[in-house]
């Protein structure tokens, strides 16, 4: 009996101070889009999403105690990916609207944000916020976004052409399929200013009509997460890690 209890004391013992080796980190599962440089895109060499929102979020982890595992999700599933469970986080150029604050929670702001106008560098044409100078003529959007909605509401504009994403806006602008584009700035103007789109700029006179910021979306079913999201995102603010991100990503 003596041996026994020896032995099963023996092994508890054992187990104790095993068990912290085997301890894995938690992994939080986030959704990200391929194309939305500089935010989240796919670097080609490495063959994984990278861009500010990754860094935001890997930077996070680091004082709210998690390892982000990156998905490369489109656009319009990032969502429904988040609702049923498939991802844990989105972290995207997702601004935060009413609409969306319907059906997930965002953190506190991360990065302000607005839509911009891009047409053909050869293009003088000065385009006002109403964009009656499109009239007669095709404009892109990409689906899903706060943008698209406002095109839908404006009058006097030209036929709205539905893009997925907005490389392929910039595309069709540049090959003259459509005369202008309105997607985000920050990521049409990165593009730009990388001399992916030599035949393209930002279009001159045009005033963004819709700013609003980006936050990372975490479901309505996780508190907890939202919680140190939110944490983590203020001591990054305070600490300057943020302002550091936006600099390295040329957005400062």
């Amino acid at each position: 009996m003596k041996i026994r209890h020896f032995l099963t004391v023996a092994a508890l013992s054992l187990t104790a101070g095993l068990a912290p080796a085997f301890v894995a980190a938690e992994t939080i599962k986030v959704g990200s889009t391929p194309t939305g440089v500089p935010f989240t895109f796919l670097d080609v060499e490495k063959n994984e999403i990278t861009g500010m929102m990754v860094d935001v979020v890997d930077a996070i982890g680091k004082h709210a105690g998690f390892e982000a595992d990156v998905q490369s999700t489109d656009w319009a599933s990032l969502i429904p990916a988040l609702n049923s469970g498939r991802i844990d986080m989105i972290a995207a150029a997702m601004s935060i609207t009413d609409e969306r604050k319907e059906v997930v929670n965002f953190s506190d702001p991360v990065f302000p944000y607005a839509e911009g106008l891009v047409v053909r560098a050869d293009d003088a044409t000065v385009y006002s916020q109403s964009l009656t100078e499109t009239a007669g003529k095709v404009i892109g959007v990409q689906q899903g976004t706060s943008f698209h909605k406002a095109l839908e509401a404006m009058e006097g504009i030209g036929e709205i052409k539905v893009y997925e994403n907005i490389a392929d806006i910039m595309r069709d602008v540049e090959l003259g399929r459509i005369v202008a584009g309105v997607a985000d700035q920050p990521i049409m103007a990165y593009q730009i200013g990388q001399g992916k789109f030599p035949d393209l700029k930002m279009a001159e006179g045009y005033e963004p009509q819709i700013s609003l910021p980006l936050g990372l979306a975490i479901s309505k079913d996780n508190p907890e997460l939202l919680e140190r999201v939110n944490k983590g995102l203020a001591t990054i603010r305070e600490n300057g890690e943020l302002d550091a991100l936006a600099i390295k990503w040329n957005l400062n």
